[in-house]
Parts: C-alpha cells; sequence; structure tokens
C-alpha cells in the first residue's frame, strides 16, 4: 500500500469511512499492521464489528465503530466529534465509502444518492475533519477512480462523482499547502461486494 510506505503511523489516529467491506476494510487491515489506532465508519455495525476484531488481532492497540451514513452532514459532524472525543486527535481520514450503480442513463433511478455517497459524503467528513488535521499536521486520503477519466457506458453517474470528487481535492491541495497532505487513490475495477456481477453484464 505505496500511501503508507514512508510514513510510520504506529499509534496514529486514522478514521476510515466504508470500512466495512471492500477496500476500506483491507486499508482498515493494512494500517493496522502498521499499528494505528483506527475509527472505523460505515453504516453495517455489524460487519464493521468484524472488521475492528481483525484489525486488532493484526496489530491496532484500539478500534472503535460508528455507525453513520456519510451522505447525512449531521451523521458526518457526529463521527468526527465521536473520533475526537475518544481519541482526542485526528491524523489520517480516509474517504473511502462509495456505491456505484450500473444503469443506461435512460434507466436511471435514484440517481441524486450516487453523488451525495460520492461526493458529499467526502466533502462533509473532510469540512469537519479540518481543523482537527491542521493541528497534527494530518493526512486525507481519498479513494476515488479511474472511472473519473476513464469513462465507460452504464457508468455515467459513478464517473461524474469521481471526477467531481477529484477536482474538489486538488483544488484542497492547492488551499492546504503543507497544513494537510492529500493523497488521491484511483484504482481500477477491484473485485468488492459494490462489484460483483456488475462489470461484466451478458
Amino acid at each position: 500500500m505505496d500511501l503508507l510506505q514512508n510514513e510510520n503511523v504506529a499509534n496514529k489516529v486514522v478514521l476510515i469511512t466504508g470500512a466495512s467491506s471492500g477496500i476500506g476494510e483491507h486499508i482498515a487491515y493494512e494500517y493496522a499492521r502498521r499499528g494505528a489506532i483506527l475509527a472505523l465508519v460505515a453504516r453495517r455495525e455489524n460487519r464493521l464489528q468484524i472488521v475492528a476484531n481483525k484489525a486488532q488481532e493484526l496489530g491496532s492497540p484500539e478500534v472503535i465503530v460508528i455507525r453513520a451514513d456519510v451522505s447525512k452532514d449531521e451523521e458526518c459532524k457526529h463521527f468526527i466529534d465521536e473520533t475526537m472525543n475518544h481519541f482526542g486527535r485526528l491524523d489520517h481520514l480516509v474517504n473511502n465509502a462509495g456505491v456505484s450503480r450500473v444503469d443506461l442513463f435512460e434507466d436511471s433511478t435514484d440517481i441524486a444518492s450516487i453523488m451525495d455517497i460520492n461526493f458529499w459524503g467526502s466533502v462533509y467528513s473532510t469540512h469537519y475533519a479540518v481543523p482537527h488535521l491542521r493541528k497534527s499536521k494530518g493526512k486525507i486520503v481519498v479513494i476515488s477512480s479511474s472511472a473519473a477519466w476513464l469513462c465507460t457506458p452504464r457508468l455515467s453517474f459513478y464517473s461524474a462523482s469521481k471526477a467531481a470528487q477529484i477536482c474538489f481535492f486538488e483544488s484542497l491541495r492547492a488551499e492546504f499547502g503543507p497544513d494537510i497532505g492529500i493523497t488521491i487513490v484511483t484504482p481500477g475495477v477491484t473485485e468488492s461486494e459494490m462489484t460483483q456481477g456488475q462489470f461484466l453484464p451478458k
């Protein structure tokens, strides 16, 4: 995991959204192996607890789980506040929570939810985390997607949400300068609950 190779994250406090499965789950395990303290956020609390238990087995000194929906501004404020109240600091925010829907544009329904989670969820989380990250000279990690520039049929809203996310955080990179590091990760198709059976339609 290149984003961690040059940083000692032992005993740093790391908050990961969308940590109950997929990329977020495995990011949690990688941080755990390196001794980070974790706050894991997702909508499925029972699944989060399973990830938390494994993270502690892998070496994380302490893990808390917080059930939240990143598409809701007040819930993002809550999980940042909860993390600060519990640990007293925040060193890394990993904006990983995301959804995908594979539909032709003309067949799409509930289209706002993709932008609400993929884009606004990372904006809300970041908004509340920034004052704490400034104090710790921390880092924001954004799990975006190559779909932001490699646009394909049936993924129009997903691609648009990820393109917006990248533009937003590139702007913040210029605003924050050296105060807060920003790493934007753009993986290709990754096997997970989100993608199973969707990217290979007959």
